[in-house]
């Protein structure tokens, strides 16, 4: 399997998110409802344990405010976690999912150039057609437990 595969592996993921987006608050959203296997932590890109987890796989946490994507750290408390982002990390979530999420996997023989410059295009947009962190949601206290640290926290 490669770095960039669409299919899910086992193991715990870890899905590093816009915490102050609404498109990013929905797929969160989506996340905790559709993951039944509970494969899926999460933790807002602009908090601590995104930093530390991103320092400790050798990469820069992204600037808060130049935010336009999402990243997915494949089997993150693993032996050997990979970073995901742009189109590669949406596919692993899709996949993960479960139909009709996963059939977005179809898209993954397409050039990983025109898949992230569909995922640019809308993440160019999401603010606008979606709403920032007024838009965003209290996580419900059952499935705080999913979050690395508590969802707000970051900021």
């Amino acid at each position: 399997m490669t770095p960039g595969s669409a299919a899910a592996p086992g193991g715990e993921h870890l899905l590093l998110y816009d915490g102050a987006c609404g498109l990013c608050d929905r797929l969160v959203r989506l996340v905790l409802r559709r993951d039944g296997a509970r494969r899926f932590r999460l933790a807002p890109l602009q908090g601590a344990a995104a930093a530390a987890i991103l320092a400790r796989l050798g990469r820069p946490a992204p600037d808060p405010a130049a935010l336009a994507t999402l990243l997915v750290v494949r089997d993150f408390r693993g032996a050997a976690p990979v970073v995901l982002e742009r189109s590669a990390a949406a596919l692993l979530v899709a996949a993960a999912l479960g139909p009709p999420w996963s059939w977005a996997g179809l898209l993954s023989g397409l050039p990983r150039r025109w898949l992230d410059a569909g995922y640019d295009l809308v993440a160019h947009h999401r603010l606008r057609l979606f709403g920032g962190a007024e838009a965003c949601r209290p996580v419900p206290p059952e499935e705080r437990g999913r979050f690395l640290e508590p969802p707000g926290a970051a900021g």
